[in-house]
């Protein structure tokens, strides 16, 4: 039998237990796919925690890349052999997966399954932020916090990609380089100065007219004051912690602001979402344009090695479990 990371109750990694699991044949719809490379987000340990209750047992995980070894009733365009890779929903880490053909898209050749696996939920996060929620135009100024995270070195890289002056903000030196590197051309090191007058420094006063905020509380408030009027606040994320409740009538006051709270799940809702987003993705990837940078892997079964270190911010760029 196939084995899977397994939650029987939420806590810390010392709840995750590696486990045979029983993998039937695909129902109507569905194909049953050999995985070669789970990816590892920091969803994941929400979902071990709590933070995001999922039903129980649970195996966790959101991402993955694989070989479909069987095929359902009523699937279309797919087969035996075919290189497959998809985001959401869970159950990625494990051996061998049923997944829904409605959530799952083919890898093309010159893309590694590692890489696949790295960057669909990452990458896909970026896509939605610069191709629909706000499409900044070439020569545009835009604001993007955490920028040598893993979305944001994705987004930093593409927005650069489309003649896009950067401001990244970090939270140290070494981050900083990170940052440049994936295509920022102003960094703050919000430990050492203000992101705020940094924006109005760099943009002579006027602001930008979109920021790109995964952090939350922390920034929130201050990234009000970097639009200019008409300005869109995108809050995608709260890597320190929920923003608090908001009275609307700021956004009034700074300039008849617009404000956001998009996830990946409603742009990609529809298979054809799903495909337009992995589209646009490979086609960066391939190109060169975006580079993907794995820089730690762990057997799938030393996945709770891989959160323990994940959460004390030992790791960089994107990390791939492998079974």
């Amino acid at each position: 039998m196939p084995h899977a990371i397994r939650i029987h109750e939420i806590g810390g990694p010392e709840t995750m237990r590696w486990e045979e699991v029983e993998v039937g044949p695909p129902g109507p719809g569905q194909v049953r796919v050999r995985n070669t490379a789970i990816g590892l987000n920091y969803i994941d340990t929400y979902h071990r925690s709590g933070l995001y209750p999922v039903p129980m047992p649970a195996i966790l995980g959101s991402e993955g890349a694989g070989i479909v070894e069987a095929v359902g009733t009523k699937v279309k365009g797919f087969k035996l052999g075919d290189r497959v890779a998809y985001a959401q929903p869970i159950g990625a880490y494990a051996e061998t997966v049923l997944r829904p053909v409605d959530r799952l898209v083919k890898i093309p050749a010159g893309i590694d399954d590692r890489v696949a696996a790295a960057m669909m939920l990452k990458g896909m996060t970026a896509w939605y932020l610069c191709r629909r929620t706000y499409r900044p135009k070439a020569g545009e100024t835009v604001l993007v916090h955490a920028a040598a995270g893993g979305v944001g070195q994705i987004l930093c890289q593409w927005l650069k990609h489309l003649g896009v002056t950067v401001i990244g903000t970090v939270g140290s030196e070494e981050k900083a380089a990170l940052a440049k590197k994936a295509g920022c051309k102003h960094v703050v090191v919000t430990a050492k100065e203000s992101f705020v007058d940094r924006v109005k420094q760099v943009t002579k006063g006027k602001g930008v007219p979109v920021v790109y905020d995964g952090v939350g509380k922390d920034t929130f408030a201050g990234s009000l004051d970097c639009l200019v009027p008409r300005g869109l606040m995108v809050s995608f994320g709260n890597a320190s912690g929920a923003v608090p409740p908001v009275n609307i009538g700021i956004l009034a006051t700074k300039g008849s602001l617009f404000l956001t709270r998009p996830t990946l799940v409603h742009y990609t809702a529809t298979p054809e979402d799903l495909a337009a987003a992995a589209r646009d993705l490979f086609a960066v990837v391939k190109k060169g344009a975006v580079k993907i940078a794995i820089n730690q892997t762990y057997p799938l079964r030393e996945a709770a090695q891989a959160h323990r270190d994940l959460e004390a911010r030992k790791t960089t760029g994107s990390t791939v479990l492998l079974p």
